[in-house]
């Protein structure tokens, strides 16, 4: 891949330096139509996330024409072969997909599933790769996808400990730098299942960019993900809830991607601006002022009143003698008269010291 077809989008600097890699998985959900896949575009795009995903999927090079459905979804496919040939697109069309990113500023993916397909997607340039759960242990694959030098992001939904250590490793091996989702295959997943505590120990064990692949169809896993400290986060994305797929089930639309790209956002800038809780106070030193309060006189006061607790309210604004020192001013006099309600300097009492 020649550095030309390589993006230089922000996202892609900025991973594993406080800044979530935000993924709009598209998948197939596009059911073969061009022109929704260049919507979905257009609509992650607008939505704020980094990159729009797609699966490139040939089927001659991927399938039987025996392979059944994962569910039974389609009435117009008799099975995921036919399936995966109605939705594929030509390598031009992946081209003009991968050029509609560009032009929008978010970076282009597509996961392969083939030699052939990752061959495809080379020749179309793409600056990362997602491999799905399911080829995390294709050695042939991962050899593949690691000798372009980019980055390769592995899914875990599959996968036990030992499984992933291997693929970590072998990436590692090839030189490529390597990312590990915390993925569960489940469609859509409940939120027992998200895995959320496997963040932190992949991030230990690997030393590496780590995420979330959520297939919860909500915006919670994500938000919660970034709160933890994530790099990364992909989420199926659905223009609508009554589109036709497998995935739609999954997914979160494109309006609940734009709450979860700005809540994300809004969690990382409190991540990275702890608060000083001394320096916060001194901050709102004027706000203080009004919300707290003073030693203020209960009626009119003449000069020389020796004061009792009788004679004196606490009120706002905190501007005056603060209520702590109420003991301290029982007993002495007053060194002028004061009006009902009037705030109470020290300077107005006689042998009260400034502090």
């Amino acid at each position: 891949m020649s550095d030309s077809q390589r993006s230089n989008h922000p996202a892609l600097t900025g991973l594993g330096h406080g800044r979530c890699l935000i993924v709009g998985e598209v998948g197939l959900t596009h059911d073969g139509s061009l022109g929704v896949a260049h919507a979905f575009v257009d609509a992650i795009a607008d939505a704020g996330a980094d990159a729009v995903k797609f699966q490139t999927h040939i089927a001659a090079a991927e399938s039987t024409p025996a392979e059944p459905f994962r569910v039974a979804f389609s009435r117009q496919d008799a099975s995921r072969y036919e399936y995966w040939e109605r939705t594929a697109f030509t390598e031009d069309q992946w081209r003009g997909l991968a050029d509609h990113c560009r032009d929008r500023s978010v970076i282009f993916m597509s996961s392969p599933f083939s030699l052939e397909a990752v061959d495809m997607l080379e020749r179309v340039g793409q600056a990362l790769w997602k491999m799905p759960s399911g080829e995390t242990s294709n050695r042939h694959l991962l050899e593949r996808v690691a000798r372009t030098g980019a980055p390769v992001l592995l899914s875990t939904g599959m996968s036990p400990l030992a499984e992933i250590d291997d693929a970590v490793a072998f990436v590692r091996s090839h030189g490529a730098p390597v990312g590990v989702f915390q993925c569960t295959t489940a469609y859509p997943c409940p939120p027992e299942r998200i895995g959320l505590n496997l963040i932190p120990v992949f991030r230990q064990r690997y030393g590496c960019w780590v995420g979330l692949s959520d297939h919860s169809a909500t915006i919670y896993a994500g938000l919660a993900a970034a709160a933890v400290g994530v790099d990364m986060l992909e989420v199926h994305v659905t223009l609508s809830r009554d589109m036709f797929g497998p995935d739609v089930v999954a997914s979160v639309t494109t309006g609940e991607l734009r709450q979860l790209v700005d809540g994300i956002r809004f969690i990382e800038a409190m991540r990275a601006n702890p608060v000083d809780k001394d320096i916060a106070a001194k901050d709102t030193a004027q706000l203080r002022r009004l919300f707290t309060r003073s030693l203020v006189a209960r009626h009119t006061l003449p000069a020389g009143t020796v004061l009792t607790r009788e004679h004196l309210a606490i009120k706002k604004p905190g501007t005056g003698i603060a209520p702590e020192r109420l003991d301290a001013v029982i007993g002495k006099r007053l060194r002028r008269s004061v009006e009902a309600d009037e705030v109470l300097a020290v300077e107005d009492v006689e042998g009260l010291s400034a502090s």
